[in-house]
């Protein structure tokens, strides 16, 4: 049952901005129940902006949100949001790596789309954040595009992969592949792809140490077998993290990219 409270916002508070073309603030907005908290990025220039859903990748600590990255998105004219996901930085519950904290990102997709000014919506997922990503496109088909940076889209590969994530995969998964195979299969969206039917974009560097090029190209492989419309930007220098000078003409790239599928 869908609760009619997910994406409302209960809490607000300024945030110092790294860029004086972009206003920061820290929200508390309802998920399934819990106060979760993320970051908002708008123009100081008030407008009508697409939104864009920023899903961030990691656990915990790893990976948190980073101001300047979120306002580096807004000041490419997008009123951004990025869910912490439940249990960080003193939002309420525990995540559980693309399983019910996937309703995180739902209702964050929800408190953009009504957000005032917000047009179309558009969902950006970095790493572990790529699943979230594909998650959300196949709940929201009025998404507009998705961007997958790096991203997961195989839970099983993830596991079969990183010898240092099995531990926490275990933990918050609640046991192995093998023994669960069904909670993996669930955290795995390319088996659901059939009923995709918005644009999507893969950026990968080939030499990913952290979410091997393999998973781009399955989610690659399983989109064109479906006839579904997608992009890949692979990059065979770079790692998980590219250059800052490189990453900031990708950002600037994928931005055209999403706005771009609006005109289509």
């Amino acid at each position: 049952m869908v609760n009619e409270q997910n994406g409302k916002i209960i809490e607000v508070h300024r945030f110092p901005s790294p860029n004086p073309h972009v206003e920061l603030r820290e929200i508390t907005y309802l998920s399934n129940g819990l106060r979760v908290k993320g970051m908002l990025a708008e123009p100081k220039i008030k407008g009508n902006y697409d939104g864009f859903l920023y899903l961030r990748g990691g656990i915990k600590n790893v990976g948190m949100v980073r101001p300047s990255r979120i306002a580096q998105f807004a000041s490419e004219g997008f009123i951004v949001f990025a869910p912490y996901y439940r249990g960080n930085q003193g939002g309420e519950g525990n995540e559980d790596f693309a399983g019910e904290d996937r309703e995180d990102a739902f209702s964050a997709f929800l408190l953009l789309k009504s957000y005032p000014g917000v047009e179309k919506v558009h969902i950006f997922g970095f790493s572990r954040g790529g699943v979230m990503a594909l998650l959300t496109g196949l709940k929201y088909p009025e998404a507009a595009s998705i961007v997958t940076w790096g991203g997961v889209s195989d839970m099983f590969l993830t596991y079969e992969e990183r010898n240092d994530l099995r531990k926490m995969l275990k933990r918050v998964i609640g046991g192995t592949p093998t023994k669960y195979p069904e909670r993996y299969e669930e955290r795995t969206p390319l088996n659901g792809l059939e009923k995709l039917t918005i644009p999507v974009l893969i950026i990968h560097g080939v030499n990913d140490d952290n979410v091997s090029v393999e998973h781009a190209y399955r989610l690659e492989r399983r989109l064109k077998m479906l006839n579904k419309p997608v992009e890949c930007w692979y990059f065979t220098d770079f790692t998980h993290y590219f250059p800052p000078v490189v990453n900031r003409k990708i950002a600037k790239d994928l931005s055209k990219w999403m706005k771009f599928q609006i005109k289509r």
